[in-house]
């Protein structure tokens, strides 16, 4: 099974920039951020969970995600997943939320969500 998580900021340099001061001023946020990465680097518990769960996930900023993978995805952040040659939804915005920036509980909600 194939799951892309998909960030509300742009891959860039100017992107990363740009959302760390919109993070840090109150004007932006990416609950998907806050489940994968500490302040400057990715979590190792996001890892260790991955790899507890089995689940491999792509990560990858809104610029770097397919038409196809917006369009599904909508509101971003998000979490799809391919089924068969379709994208479909699993996780948006307040279900992230409700991770509490947890990787443990991203991982449950994705193998509750994938049978």
């Amino acid at each position: 099974m194939i799951f892309v998580g998909i960030y509300n900021a742009d891959g860039s340099l100017l992107g990363e920039v740009s959302y760390v001061l919109a993070k840090y001023t109150g004007r932006g946020h990416c609950e998907l951020c806050d489940i994968t990465h500490g302040t400057f680097r990715r979590k190792r518990s996001w890892n260790t969970a991955c790899e507890n769960a089995g689940i491999d996930m792509a990560l990858v900023h809104r610029d770097e995600a397919t038409a196809d993978q917006l369009h599904v995805a909508g509101h971003l952040p998000a979490v799809i997943r391919k089924d068969g040659s379709s994208w479909r939804l699993v996780a948006g915005p307040a279900e992230l939320a409700s991770c509490d920036g947890d990787p443990e509980r991203l991982m449950s909600l994705l193998t509750t969500s994938s049978r």
